[in-house]
């Protein structure tokens, strides 16, 4: 069973989320938050396995709220679903740690996917659409969340250096099993290998790293 947290402060989004989300057999809604500090509170309390943040709210926002939860540890996955859909949002929530971003618009069950897609470890954001995002916004988005120690890439091995640059390049898994001529499960493989030895959540992060550590440049 999947236990969620909605983190939103509208109560009757919170109502249509929870109840999209308990008519699924495998999830279930442990809590609810208006904002952010609530929200990690809760998490502490309830131990969620997804947080469904909500961006603009009183008190502390869903992109600092992220960011306290992802630095905290590996659980929960947090997907960020708002109503803004502009592009800065999309990297600042992917920056802060979060491995997915939805509209709240989005169908009923694309919702419960995302969901189960992010307790995998993946991520909601099509490899493509980040690269788009980072291309536009890497030069101009504040470096407060930079890292200020730089990343030792040395423990990667040479294909697992090449796998990362092509992840960053926006490669889906089956585009970059095509170039290296290798199997998709051989690509799974190195990119969990990197996530690991990185010490990432998930393959979003890793293009963000890679830009972050100026292996690759916007386009």
């Amino acid at each position: 069973m999947i236990k969620v947290l909605l983190v939103d402060d509208q109560p009757l989004l919170r109502t249509g989320f929870s109840m999209v989300l308990e008519c699924e057999p495998d999830l279930t809604v442990v809590g609810e938050a208006a904002d952010g500090a609530v929200a990690l509170s809760q998490v502490r309390a309830l131990q969620p396995d997804v947080v469904l943040m909500d961006i603009r709210m009183p008190n502390m926002d869903g992109i600092e709220a992220t960011r306290r939860l992802t630095a905290a540890g590996p659980v929960p996955k947090v997907l960020v679903l708002t109503t803004f859909d502009h592009d800065e949002y999309v990297v600042e929530a992917l920056r802060a740690g979060a491995s997915g971003f939805l509209l709240k618009d989005v169908p009923a069950d694309d919702l419960v996917e995302a969901v189960r897609v992010v307790h995998r470890g993946e991520a909601i954001v099509a490899p493509s659409v980040t690269r788009r995002l980072l291309d536009r916004f890497a030069e101009q988005l504040p470096t407060a969340t930079a890292p200020t120690v730089a990343p030792d890439f040395s423990d990667l091995t040479e294909r697992e250096h090449e796998v990362l640059l092509l992840v960053a390049k926006g490669m889906s898994n089956a585009e970059i099993a095509a170039h290296l001529v290798v199997s998709e499960t051989t690509v799974k493989t190195h990119v969990s290998n990197v996530l690991a030895k990185l010490g990432l959540r998930d393959r979003v992060q890793a293009v963000v790293l890679a830009y972050e550590s100026r292996l690759v440049a916007p386009s």
